[in-house]
């Protein structure tokens, strides 16, 4: 199992604070650090503020060696496909080649009429992220002396040099996920690299089956993984201290996301992997509990890695 940290600046962190969870992340044996891109608080007043996923992201490359970095998920209503295709491969050159793109249509209103972002309905919403997903797959993994050309209905590129050049061959990976609905389902057959199921712990088996039968047809294999929050305590109070922390109920974190003590957690991941996932996203809300990521690291990661 392949185990990575994912946190939510968004609710209020400088990039100091992501610094030392990035490097308390890479010493602690965990493969990758993961990061939302929102600029607005979900819950609370998100002081000091939000910081930008993909300048966060630069700025980590160069102040990591190991740790693939990436976002879960860069909004398609937030940037034009081209300027973030330019973004990402520029990033993965930064970090040697240890970036990954992970993509959504984009969700939450609030956030959007904040800062003046354009929020289409539903159906717009998602046929632009369809397009996006195709263009940055493709700009990304054009090669080098080549260009790309794409005329769709939102988005139109003629002769994109595509560069500059990821590290990474053919392309960074590119991670989908969702609900696993017919339309997701088909574009991550198409594209993805990677499927992720996000909060839904019931869901994760019948949402596996049916991107793994939709990527059998396009003949494409691809990685599974899950995305929960973690509460994880050496014991139940513990536990519940560490909910009460994140304002969760600590009977909630147990049933419907990654709950408990190191032995329960380990029970639960090890279901996920018997349903097909390969990979967790442990979504860590509390920041400045390190103790918690070395509770994870000296007590679960050794049993799964």
């Amino acid at each position: 199992m392949d185990f990575r940290i994912f946190t939510e600046p968004q609710q209020g962190a400088t990039y100091d604070d992501l610094l030392r969870i990035a490097r308390t992340t890479e010493d602690l044996g965990f493969n990758a650090f993961f990061r939302s891109d929102h600029y607005v608080a979900i819950s609370g007043d998100g002081r000091p503020g939000p910081s930008d996923a993909w300048l966060t992201l630069a700025a980590l490359a160069r102040e990591t060696s190991r740790l693939r970095l990436g976002t879960l998920v860069t909004p398609a209503t937030f940037r034009l496909p081209g300027p973030l295709a330019l973004s990402v491969a520029q990033v993965d050159g930064m970090s040697g080649g240890r970036v990954e793109l992970g993509l959504g249509a984009g969700w939450f209103e609030r956030e959007h009429r904040a800062y003046g972002i354009p929020f289409p309905d539903t159906a717009e919403r998602y046929a632009r992220f369809a397009e996006q997903v195709e263009i940055i797959a493709g700009l990304l993994a054009t090669p080098a002396g080549q260009t790309y050309s794409f005329a769709g209905t939102y988005y139109q590129l003629t002769d994109a040099p595509a560069l500059p050049k990821p590290a990474q061959s053919p392309r960074p990976p590119i991670i989908l996920g969702g609900s696993a609905r017919r339309r997701s389902v088909e574009l991550a057959a198409r594209f993805a690299d990677e499927y992720n199921v996000p909060f839904a712990r019931a869901e994760v088996g019948a949402r596996i089956a049916r991107v793994r039968a939709a990527a059998a047809e396009t003949g494409r294999d691809l990685v599974y993984s899950v995305a929960l929050t973690a509460c994880v305590g050496r014991d139940d109070a513990e536990v519940a201290r560490r909910a009460t922390a994140i304002d969760r109920d600590p009977t909630v974190m147990r049933e419907s996301q990654l709950g408990g003590t190191p032995a329960e957690v380990v029970d639960a991941i090890g279901g996920f992997a018997e349903l097909g996932a390969s990979r967790i996203y442990l979504q860590t809300l509390d920041l400045h509990d390190l103790d918690h990521l070395e509770l994870v690291a000296s007590d679960v990661l050794p049993q799964l890695a």
